[in-house]
């Protein structure tokens, strides 16, 4: 890290964020903007016209957008922003290159903001990353800690009128909350005061890799948080130094829940969280419904203890946490009783925590499935169909339209018809429609009274603009 300018120099040169609109850079450049920093950036979603309100909203705020074409790279001053995914053929890598500008990925940015806070408080996992930030977040701000998070997810809570992207929040510099990402090794990069562990499943690598990142990130962190629920995650324990563990079924973890205490609702639930440390009982209101976002307060609450926040604090105020956009998200139900969902699920195990949140109440589920490239379909795409057949009654039908793509050198010769052909294979109804505008069609014609239609994907904010376009459709005007 040592290679790289200090956060006081790097707010002394302007930045340019290559796909700025994506949801692990436009946090970051709003964390800058917020301290100072000059920030422009370009987005080939905004030049295709996908989600233009975003766009507006980020220009609004004073951000400078330019064309994805080179254009805004114009000094060798610039700090060029860009994913490590980023090809060197896009136009303002190229410029870049030529005129020498520093280049740094992602997750080198936000390490460096991370590294020299305070203290530093990562969220790690295959799943729930997003999420357990989010509440987090919260529970800091609400108990007057003044955290900067950084999350790949709009907040609701922090979301005002002058700020709907409230994908960031620019607090103080003593704590600084993040999600920490595994899929691409950056989990490495991380010093963590406090480092949460979620889950350990497959999604973007193999499972020794995954153990291996997982393992060194709890070494290096002062203070280790460990789902104890998960078996992989727990297995790494020993290489904690210093530990709490949380749980709502191991009866040994230090924050944990009293059996026979969880109430489930369709739209929120409550459950008695135990403090095994003094045995004291805490009664939790969460606004949001299934058991892996019980696992996700727990979570926050543990994370909390180990910054220093009582757990009944902690508790009190996830009664006010408002969730985030995309996931599991009520779009609205139709005047004929069809609830429409949207939710950020993408892999196997986000599927299958929607998918029996949805099961654990009556009514048929219609699944609407993105895939979110190509290369993930064929990591997991047989784990993705096997969790859609075992999750789905015979009543319930799965839509796969064709992987999300947006452009670039990749191999689009295995998709989404391999994985229905799967689904089908393992006992579950499944079509391939390949437009995402048909497959809106075919929801709207199929749906019934009391049907619930979840539409789950990442990385196309657009997904919910057309979980929306279904609800109207299923309502229209007059």
């Amino acid at each position: 890290m040592s290679d790289f300018p200090t956060p006081e120099a790097l707010l002394e040169r302007p930045f340019f964020f290559v796909g700025i609109g994506g949801s692990g850079m436009l946090p970051l450049a709003q964390i800058l903007k917020a301290r100072g920093a000059r920030i422009a950036g370009s987005d080939r979603s905004r030049d295709q016209g996908r989600t233009p309100e975003k766009f507006a909203a980020l220009e609004r705020e004073g951000f400078m957008l330019h064309p994805q074409d080179g254009s805004g790279i114009v000094s060798p001053d610039q700090i060029v922003v860009a994913s490590a995914a980023v090809e060197d053929s896009v136009p303002e890598i190229a410029r870049a290159s030529q005129l020498g500008c520093l280049r740094l990925t992602r997750a080198q940015l936000n390490s460096i903001l991370f590294n020299t806070a305070g203290a530093g408080i990562a969220v790690a996992g295959t799943s729930g990353k997003s999420t357990v930030t989010g509440m987090l977040g919260w529970i800091l701000h609400a108990a007057g800690r003044k955290p900067t998070i950084m999350n790949g997810a709009v907040m609701k809570n922090f979301a005002t009128p002058d700020n709907t992207v409230a994908s960031a929040l620019a607090g103080g510099r003593a704590l600084y909350v993040s999600e920490v990402d595994e899929s691409d090794g950056s989990i490495a990069l991380y010093r963590p005061a406090i480092g949460v562990l979620l889950n350990v499943s497959l999604d973007h690598m193999g499972m020794d890799e995954l153990r291996a990142l997982f393992a060194a990130y709890l070494a290096r962190s002062r203070i280790a948080v460990i789902n104890a629920d998960d078996a992989e995650a727990l297995a790494l324990l020993p290489h904690a130094d210093k530990a709490i563990t949380f749980a709502i079924d191991e009866a040994r973890a230090q924050i944990g829940v009293v059996p026979g205490s969880i109430a489930d609702l369709p739209a929120r639930q409550a459950a008695l969280i135990v403090d095994r440390h003094d045995g004291s009982e805490h009664a939790l209101r969460l606004p949001l419904p299934g058991r892996h976002n019980l696992a996700n307060a727990l979570a926050a609450i543990a994370g909390a203890a180990a910054a220093g926040v009582p757990v009944a604090t902690a508790v009190r105020h996830l009664a006010d946490y408002q969730g985030l956009a995309r996931r599991f998200e009520i779009v609205g139900t139709s005047r004929s009783g069809i609830t429409v969902i949207d939710d950020f699920a993408h892999n196997p195990d986000k599927c299958a925590a929607t998918l029996r949140t949805l099961k654990a109440h009556p009514g048929r589920v219609l699944a609407f499935f993105q895939p979110h490239g190509y290369g993930p379909l064929r990591q997991m795409g047989a784990e993705l169909a096997e969790t859609f057949a075992r999750e789905l009654d015979a009543e319930d039908r799965v839509l796969l339209c064709d992987p999300v793509y947006f452009g670039g050198t990749v191999d689009r010769s295995e998709g989404s018809a391999r994985i229905v052909s799967l689904i089908e294979a393992g006992g579950g109804n499944a079509e391939h429609v390949p437009e995402r505008a048909a497959a809106g069609e075919r929801l709207v014609a199929l749906a019934r009274p009391e049907d619930r239609i979840v539409v789950m994907g990442a990385r196309d904010d657009s997904l919910g603009l057309f979980a929306r376009d279904i609800l109207s459709r299923l309502d229209p005007a007059g």
